[in-house]
């Protein structure tokens, strides 16, 4: 059975970071992209970052890029995203993907898919 379970948002204040996690299972982790998508209130899911099986590449969305760095543990079967300098609106749903196609920001891409975690910015 695959599982994606995201961990590690809550309520920070703006200028402040959190680090998101995301446990996988089920499927071979260490071969597959892995990526963090989001959905704040109203808006459309919208991809974040992405990094490749061997955690060398990797791709940001410009409203992210200096600000995120996404990371990956294929010996804990684990990806993490670090958000540093947080934003009002980078308040969203945080979900984490896995698929086969690599640097792809289009979420019909994306074969597994975590339950979410809410990010709150605000002060």
């Amino acid at each position: 059975q695959v599982q994606l379970v995201e961990s590690g948002g809550g309520l920070v204040q703006p200028g402040g970071s959190l680090r998101l996690s995301c446990a996988a299972s089920g499927f071979t982790f260490s071969s597959y992209y892995m990526s963090w998508f989001r959905q704040g209130p109203g808006k459309a899911r919208e991809f974040v970052a992405g990094i490749s099986w061997s955690g060398h590449s990797t791709l940001y969305a410009d409203s992210v890029k200096g600000r995120f760095t996404i990371s990956r543990d294929n010996a804990k079967n684990t990806e993490y995203l670090q958000m540093n300098s947080l934003k009002p609106e980078d308040t969203a749903v945080y979900y984490c993907a896995a698929g086969i196609v690599t640097n792809t920001a289009d979420p019909s891409k994306y074969h597994y898919w975590g339950q979410g975690t809410q990010v709150t910015v605000s002060s």
